[in-house]
């Protein structure tokens, strides 16, 4: 159901692979409620994706772009304006890599240039994204930037990896530079800390099954899932939330603040 909660608005949906991802499903849901956007991804994503179906599907304009490339970005956010008409009103970043966990390394035996390369990709990649918009002054008043992260950030998962560190990073970038968003240009920076989800990238975890469950038996609202966290993203990206800002917002059913539950020691006790 729509009620128009973006009519008017324009944007960037980054990370839109196939049906499964949140991007992919945000960006259904941001044309439902009247979004107008432009798809990216990175051109090596996009061979391996369906993005062109999503893109007639929502009348989108596709823009390849690596987003650790700064030419890319600033090719990106340009061309964007000029298809959409004007300056932009959201993006969401919804990327993250590790090659340490693709090629079954180990967090105390990680090849430190996969962990250069994933750190680039799932953190450094949000401070390019917004230094690239900052400086071409490419977002509206009261715009509203979204990256997507993890519980890994604050707590040990042992097997997801350097990508705890990344989203940690990805954290802090968002409040960091959500502050000079705000302050210069009233830009709000948030992000949304989702349940474990399955995704193309997230079932490429080690006991990534184990994750679900486990999330799902400790949290008293189970786990928020793709489309959950697309309706939270919407809410981020309106007008309902123009105060908000420099936060990490749970979206995981009760998750963050659960010590431990019914069902988990039910399991517990007979074992």
């Amino acid at each position: 159901m729509s009620n128009n909660l973006l009519k008017g608005k324009r944007g960037i949906i980054f990370g839109a692979l196939d049906p499964n991802s949140i991007a992919w499903i945000t960006a259904e849901r941001v044309f439902e409620e009247g979004g107008t956007f432009v798809l990216t991804n990175a051109p090596v994503a996009m061979r391996m994706g369906q993005i062109n179906v999503l893109a007639e599907k929502t009348n989108s304009t596709v823009i390849p772009a690596d987003a650790t490339s700064l030419q890319d970005l600033e090719n990106l956010i340009t061309k964007s304006m000029e298809v959409l008409g004007g300056k932009l009103d959201f993006v969401l970043h919804s990327i993250g890599m590790s090659v340490n966990v693709r090629k079954g390394k180990l967090y105390t035996d990680q090849n430190y240039d996969w962990t250069h390369k994933g750190l680039d990709v799932s953190a450094m990649s949000f401070h390019k994204v917004m230094q690239t918009l900052y400086k071409n002054d490419a977002m509206n008043e009261w715009g509203s930037i979204v990256a997507l992260s993890y519980m890994a950030a604050q707590r040990v998962f042992p097997d997801y990896n350097d990508m705890a560190d990344n989203k940690a990073f990805l954290e802090s970038v968002a409040r960091s530079f959500g502050y000079f968003f705000g302050k210069d240009k009233k830009v709000r920076v948030n992000t949304i800390s989702q349940s474990p989800t399955p995704t193309t990238a997230g079932k490429g975890v080690k006991g990534f099954d184990g994750f679900i469950k486990y999330a799902d038996k400790m949290s008293p609202l189970g786990n928020a899932t793709a489309m959950d966290c697309a309706n939270y993203t919407i809410t981020l990206f309106s007008d309902l939330t123009k105060r908000v800002t420099l936060q990490n917002l749970y979206n995981d059913g009760g998750f963050s603040n659960m010590g431990v539950s019914d069902g988990i020691m039910d399991i517990i006790e007979k074992s």
